[in-house]
């Protein structure tokens, strides 16, 4: 008996302007194993296709008239927390980027992230990870160690330590790798970056990438370049 073909990953794409949604959805149905099932053009809309849809991913505008990404994402996150929202924006300033996190978003992208990344990100949220552009991670570290200051560096407890692969796993990260690039550069296999990053978080007790590099940067395990 023939085994049947996996199934395609759901996406619905919601941005206010109708050429966005077109290149997005391009970018999404050249990938074989998804589909765009929805499109929307503000975030009441966005909410209303999730609940009848059930998508497994939302591409979602942050900025919009009306019911914006951040207040949708929320309610997504809220009704639906199996469904994952990538914030697809122009602005990686800080007072952007934390809001759509807190809001619930598993990554946030700005929308000249090259395609092939694009579609790898939908991958790796749905796989459980979170994503975020190299040029918002930057800039997202950068305001967490210009606002602890040199004064504030906090000290890792004895259980905190971090062994020396964990430590290079963190520090690739800090530069806004994926498991992918991170594997690659320390020849190691993507499971194993993986099983870093998990036994980091749990010494750390954090529960995504985004407070792995937080807790980084305050620890000054992070450095900018």
């Amino acid at each position: 008996m023939p085994t049947a073909a996996p199934a395609s990953l759901r996406v619905i794409i919601v941005d206010d302007e109708a050429l966005m949604r077109h290149a997005l959805a391009v970018f999404v149905r050249s990938a074989p194993d998804m589909e765009v099932v929805g499109e929307a053009a503000d975030g009441a809309a966005a909410v209303h296709l999730c609940a009848e849809l059930r998508p497994d991913a939302v591409l979602m505008d942050m900025q919009m008239p009306g019911v914006d990404g951040v207040e949708a994402t929320r309610r997504i996150h809220e009704a639906f927390p199996e469904i994952r929202v990538i914030a697809v924006t122009t602005f990686s300033s800080v007072r952007y980027v934390v809001p759509a996190l807190r809001a619930g978003a598993s990554a946030y992208l700005v929308k000249d992230t090259d395609p092939d990344e694009l579609v790898a990100a939908i991958r790796d949220v749905v796989d459980g990870s979170v994503v975020i552009s190299p040029s918002v991670t930057t800039e997202l570290i950068s305001s967490i160690r210009d606002g602890a200051g040199p004064t504030t560096v906090e000290s890792l407890a004895d259980h905190e330590q971090l062994s020396d692969r964990e430590r290079d796993v963190v520090v690739l990260l800090g530069r806004g790798m994926s498991n992918a690039e991170i594997a690659a550069e320390l020849h190691l296999s993507e499971a194993t970056v993986k099983t870093h990053l998990g036994n980091v978080m749990a010494k750390w007790g954090v529960r995504d990438r985004v407070q792995t590099l937080i807790r980084a940067a305050r620890a000054d395990i992070v450095r900018l370049t």
